[in-house]
C-alpha cells in the first residue's frame, strides 16, 4: 500500500493556528449552525481527510526519484494543505484549512486540491489524471 501525505508529515503550526481561529468566528461559519458537545476544528478535519487521501511522493519513486525531488513536491503539497503568509505583521493562515479559501465559487485552492486527491486515484489505477476540473470531480 503506498504512504499517504499524512504518513509522512503535516504542516502542524499552520493548521493549529486556523483550527484556534476558527473557534473564535461568531457568524458566516458552519460551527456557528449548531453548538456540538464535543465538536472538533473543520480546519483539522480538511486537513486530516485531504491528507489521509493524497499519496506521498515516497510512494511514487519512478515519478520523483530523488529525495530532493519528493521534498519539493512534498513541500508544495503541504502549501496547498496549509502555510504561514505574514501579512501586514500578521500571520496569515492560508490553504485547504482556511474556510475563505475554500468558500469561494471555483474556488483555485479547492479545484488544486481535488486535482491531487484525483492524481494519487489515477497513478494508484496506472491511469492519466484528468486535467479539467469538471472531469476531476467526475473523477472523484
Amino acid at each position: 500500500m503506498k504512504k499517504k501525505l499524512i504518513e509522512v508529515a503535516l504542516p502542524l503550526v499552520a493548521i493549529n493556528s486556523e483550527s484556534a481561529r476558527e473557534k473564535s468566528i461568531r457568524h458566516g461559519h458552519p460551527s456557528t449552525l449548531h453548538l456540538w458537545w464535543s465538536r472538533k476544528p473543520l480546519a483539522t478535519t480538511r486537513a486530516v481527510i485531504w491528507a489521509s487521501l493524497v499519496d506521498d511522493p515516497s510512494a511514487w519513486p519512478d515519478r520523483f526519484p530523488t529525495e530532493t525531488a519528493q521534498n519539493q513536491e512534498r513541500q508544495r503539497l503541504l502549501n496547498l494543505l496549509a502555510r504561514i503568509d505574514a501579512e501586514d505583521k500578521k500571520q496569515k493562515v492560508q490553504g485547504i484549512v482556511c474556510w475563505e479559501e475554500i468558500n469561494k465559487p471555483n474556488s483555485p485552492i479547492l479545484q488544486q486540491a481535488q486535482a491531487e486527491i484525483a492524481r494519487s486515484i489515477a497513478w494508484n489505477r496506472s491511469e492519466e489524471p484528468p486535467i479539467d476540473s469538471q472531469e476531476i470531480r467526475d473523477y472523484i
